[in-house]
């Protein structure tokens, strides 16, 4: 049963390959009710957030491309105002890559190569209490695909997942801004499209046609326990 909408959520989608699928559907039902932003399309970004929560997915681009994406400048301003505020974050990929650099954390181009398929995240001691992330199952089941990667996370930020081939998939900052590496909010019909265009060589090729079919064989496992955090962020919002 949908949920009378009483939060609006700002979600900046950065690429066009890269939506809230199943996100749309879980925030619609715990009464969020979303505005979708599209810089890649044109459409302005604001200079503050003008909602409950801000959400931030992910794209192709690397944190980095400025030269190219001119409005990735537009997200770190909103998250410097969503971090001051205190506003509900949920940075995804890119939008956590871009969130640590925004508070003074590193990124990189992955040195394990690409994360791609089911990540399973494993938590770290301080997220047993935390708002988002406490009591989720472990290990984490999530789609993921990402090369670039978390080198060091924002001073005074609290870590609070990892991954066997990446440590930093999971972070806060302040009381109310997270940031996953991997992707929650995906179906395999999208991992699946991801794997399509997908244009890289060996072993990188391997993993993500591996992760095709692990991705499909998981889902229901997956399906549960990532609309448990879709859930938990909407409690957040509340």
């Amino acid at each position: 049963m949908t949920k009378p909408v009483t939060k609006t959520v700002l979600v900046v989608q950065p690429d066009a390959s890269d939506p809230l699928d199943r996100f749309a559907g879980w925030f619609d039902e715990a009464g969020l009710a979303v505005r979708v932003i599209r810089p890649y399309d044109g459409e302005p970004l604001p200079g503050s957030v003008e909602a409950d929560a801000l959400v931030v997915l992910g794209g192709e681009m690397s944190v980095h491309d400025d030269a190219t994406f001119g409005w990735l400048e537009g997200i770190r301003v909103l998250y410097r105002d969503a971090v001051a505020r205190e506003v509900p974050v949920l940075g995804i990929c890119l939008g956590a890559q871009l969130l640590a650099q925004t508070c003074g954390g590193e990124v990189v181009v992955g040195e394990a190569g690409i994360e791609a398929g089911v990540v399973e995240v494993r938590w770290r001691p301080a997220a047993a209490g935390d708002a988002l992330l406490g009591g989720l199952p472990e290990p984490f089941p999530a789609g993921s695909m990402h090369g670039d990667a978390i080198a060091t996370l924002p001073p005074g930020a609290t870590w609070l997942g990892s991954s066997a081939l990446y440590p930093h998939q999971a972070f806060r900052v302040s009381a109310r801004a997270w940031g996953v590496q991997f992707h929650p909010e995906i179906s395999p019909a999208t991992y699946g499209e991801w794997a399509d265009d997908f244009t890289g060589t060996d072993p990188d090729r391997v993993r993500v046609e591996e992760g095709r079919a692990a991705f499909t064989a998981r889902d229901a496992e997956i399906e549960r326990a990532t609309r448990m955090l879709a859930e938990r962020f909407a409690a957040v919002c509340a």
